[in-house]
């Protein structure tokens, strides 16, 4: 009997059945060891000696492994086809020879695809370990490691806050601050576009002013409404004939398959997919092989899958649509390894499988895949000026007509920032001499922009263009950011929130070099020098700490007082900007004599006045002085102060104080809001049983109802002021039978998704306290974290279900031990 050991139970069960008998198959379920999260997991005085421990949730998997490898002739490791494959076969071998249950043959096999003759060819040809991926992997995991547990404990003491760095996250997170620190320091200009309608033929197109008076108009020319108005007038006294008419044919070639950084930025543009889901669902559709491995840089197909492509092609559309020669790519990417194919589909037969997102991310493949093959878009550029008789005004119109539309007919690559893109307008006909209608002038004031802030799309796409981590770490990586509430995502796009600021700012005047773009990435180049056997791994990881270790030792020395007072010249110029008025932006502006400063407090970093305790005034980290100035002390009346602190504005009246809630604008403070803020808690009367009062109040975790020990949250700070008696006994009556203790949990089902084919319970997605699940009746399975709750699929359910049955039921967690008493 042979052992094949794959990672997930999904794929073993498919793998099995192409097998056969004489081989079992099982599922490892990712990685089966790990380093412990303890100082000395990584010893560099030992030549980075590593500690590996098993992970507690695979120890059943790995008993079942090693009770069938000591039956077992050989063992097959049919783990993925890269560097973390490779690293979880080695695991698995090492295990099973530290329990002396290693089968006296063992080999390692890779397929890109999981179908009958990918796995069979695979078996054909095995191989030993590759050591050098092996150490790739060591490498790599020993930096993190040894990055993660030097700086997050530097963090903790000295950066009151903050959370933890990484070596390749907190370079990701610098990108989305510096582009932040681009939008702050970036002032607008106006400008005007002056332009005109016509009409010919029963057709419409616009063009724009491009000289006036013998001087060429650029965008920024026409800086005012006057120019702007006397350009216009120019215009419409004009009477315009075309004076020159230039066409252009031109090409536009396919796009190569998807890479893996290049689906998830295009599934982020037109699924609207957070990297995380993308690899989730591309996971999925690869067991369930619909899809060739998705974890990959390369960008060719096989010879026998562009034959495939090239048929598909034909028999949808004409021959015109296939090229005379198959196409070939070579990547752009920094650092691309090219080990493995391009993503595509398996059978190009198949152009539509799954159902939901899977369906959806599918097809995306699929076109993608079969576009890259077909024959390129034939278009032309036809450019029209047209002049006035009087030789005062040129106008410019540009347009585009599509002639072939080859690849474009199935599939067009999406853009993160779409400009003004005049060149795509459909043109009329026109010849020179040619006089159409005018039929309107327009002046229309615009502004210039500042960069866009990072979309994932665009962020991935960024750190792959500087060579900065592996197109298959960017999904943890953008989701380490927002799990650790360094960044936020507004309308998909990602801002940095106050403490992913303060660590940026932290790491760049502490340990510059190794958040910088350039050092990055040269690290990046020489651990794939380690995977391609040019560079030793222990010599990278030396050279590393020769020089990380003292410059950490340096940093934790230094007192916390030090280190906020240096990063208060540090960010002098973003946190104090020059005022208006050219006064000193570092004078506090309720005292204005006292000078403000950086301070560091339990609850994160604030700027204080130096007359503290005799002036208390205070100011959000992030907030700038002049914003500072705008947002001081209002006085609302009857006595009541607004103002802004460190956690945020709030209102004062003698010794008492009310934080304004997050969801009641600042705008709409006035008087009364801040009078019934400040009475709170509310009574809304006696309890019909109890005779203990009701009151309504807002604490640290938002509205709620309080009674006699009891508590509902409420869904508002509106409900606080109005919610009655007969609703607020109906809500704690629902709270003390369940649903005060979910947190706003319902109990309703999100979604219905159908019958489970194994257990034929019916499967339902629910909110739970701790979030999201499916449940088939019998087995409970959390959502992986971002996924939407929503957007599950049925077929996305059986699979967590049924791995989450696989692996047992959970721990029951043992009752409290017993203490001694103590004596004197």
């Amino acid at each position: 009997m042979k052992l094949v050991v794959v990672e997930s139970p999904a794929k073993a069960k498919t793998i099995e059945k192409y097998l056969g008998s004489g081989h079992r198959v099982l599922a490892s379920f990712g990685h089966v060891r790990d380093l412990p999260p303890k100082d000395g997991s990584v010893d560099p005085d030992q030549g980075f000696a590593m500690q590996w421990q098993v992970s507690p949730d695979r120890s059943k998997q790995l008993k079942a492994i090693t009770e069938e490898a000591r039956k077992a002739d050989a063992l097959i490791l049919a783990t993925d086809p890269d560097r973390e494959g490779e690293a979880i076969s080695w695991h698995v071998q090492e295990v099973l020879r530290q329990k002396k249950a290693l089968p006296p043959e063992v080999q390692r096999v890779t397929f890109n695809a999981i179908t009958n003759s990918a796995v069979s060819e695979a078996m054909k040809n095995p191989r030993g370990l590759d050591e050098d991926l092996i150490d790739a992997y060591r490498a790599r995991r020993a930096l993190d490691y040894l990055v993660g547990f030097t700086l997050s404990p530097i963090l903790w003491r000295k950066l009151p806050g903050a959370k933890s760095a990484g070596r390749v996250q907190s370079v990701a997170l610098r990108l989305i601050v510096d582009r932040e620190r681009e939008i702050e320091i970036f002032r607008p200009q106006e400008y005007w576009q002056v332009s005109a309608t016509f009409e010919t033929d029963g057709q419409h197109f616009t063009a724009r002013l491009v000289h006036l008076d013998g001087q060429k108009i650029d965008r920024l020319t026409i800086g005012t409404r006057a120019d702007a108005d006397a350009a216009k007038a120019a215009v419409e006294a004009g009477r315009f004939s075309v004076s020159a008419v230039e066409t252009k044919p031109f090409a536009k070639n396919p796009p190569p398959p998807f890479t893996t950084s290049t689906l998830q930025q295009e599934a982020a543009r037109k699924l609207g997919f957070s990297a995380s889901h993308t690899m989730r669902v591309a996971q999925s559709l690869y067991e369930e092989g619909l899809i060739t491995y998705m974890r990959t840089d390369g960008v060719d197909m096989a010879p026998e899958a562009v034959s495939a492509a090239r048929r598909a092609i034909a028999s949808r559309y004409d021959s015109g649509f296939v090229p005379d020669k198959p196409r070939v790519y070579q990547t752009k990417a920094k650092n691309a390894q090219e080990a493995h194919e391009a993503i595509r589909p398996t059978d190009f037969s198949r152009a539509r499988a799954a159902s939901g997102d899977h369906g959806r991310l599918y097809e995306l493949v699929y076109n993608r895949a079969l576009a890259s093959q077909m024959a390129s878009a034939r278009l032309e550029r036809t450019t029209v000026e047209l002049s006035d008789g009087a030789g005062r005004a040129v106008l410019r119109a540009s347009g585009q007509v599509v002639l072939f539309p080859g690849y474009l007919a199935l599939y067009e690559e999406g853009r993160d920032d779409r400009g003004d893109d005049e060149d795509g307008a459909r043109m009329p006909v026109l010849r020179q001499g040619d006089t159409p209608a005018k039929t309107g002038v327009d002046a229309t004031q615009h502004f210039t922009q500042p960069p866009p802030r990072y979309s994932e799309a665009s962020l991935v796409k960024r750190l792959e263009e500087l060579g900065i981590g592996r197109p298959s770490t960017y999904a943890a990586t953008l989701q380490t950011l927002k799990d650790r509430e360094y960044v936020r995502v507004d309308k998909g796009r990602f801002v940095p929130e106050e403490s992913g600021r303060l660590v940026t700012a932290f790491l760049e005047r502490f340990f510059e070099r190794y958040v910088s773009y350039d050092y990055t990435a040269e690290l990046e180049e020489e651990l794939d020098d380690v995977s391609g056997g040019r560079l030793n791994w222990e010599k990278l990881l030396d050279d590393f700490w020769r020089d990380f270790k003292p410059k950490a030792g340096e940093v934790m020395d230094q007192k916390p007082s030090e280190i906020t007072q240096a990063l208060d010249e540090f960010l002098a110029p973003w946190l104090y900007p020059a005022r208006a008025d050219g006064s000193d932006p570092r004078i506090c502006p309720q005292c204005g004599n006292g000078k403000l400063s950086l301070r560091g407090g339990k609850f994160g970093a604030f700027i204080a006045c130096s007359n503290y305790p005799d002036c208390k005034y205070t100011q959000k980290f992030g907030q700038s002085g002049d914003q500072a100035q705008n947002d001081g002390p209002t006085d609302l009346g009857d006595g009541i102060m607004l103002k802004s602190g460190r956690f945020g504005p709030y209102v004062e009246r003698d010794d008492k104080r009310a934080s304004i809630p997050k969801d009641v604008p600042l705008s709409d403070v006035d008087a009364e809001i801040a009078e019934r803020l400040l009475s709170l808690p509310r009574e809304i009367g006696p309890h019909p049983e109890t005779g203990k009062p009701i009151t309504a109040s807002i604490g640290r975790y938002g509205p709620y109802l309080a009674h006699d020990g009891k508590y509902a949250k409420l869904g508002s700070t509106a409900e606080v002021f109005e919610t009655g008696m007969n609703a607020a006994v109906s809500k704690l009556a629902d709270a003390a039978t369940g649903g005060g203790r979910q947190r706003g949990a319902s109990r309703e089902p999100v979604a219905v998704l159908g019958a489970h084919p194994t257990s034929g319970g019916e499967i339902k997605v629910m909110a739970g306290r701790y979030g999201p699940y499916v449940t088939d009746g019998t087995t409970n399975a959390t959502l992986p974290r971002g996924a939407d709750p929503k957007a599950v699929t049925l077929d996305e359910a059986v699979r967590l279900i049924d791995e989450r049955a696989a692996k047992g039921p959970p721990k029951k967690k043992g009752g409290r031990k017993p203490t001694r008493k103590k004596t004197k």
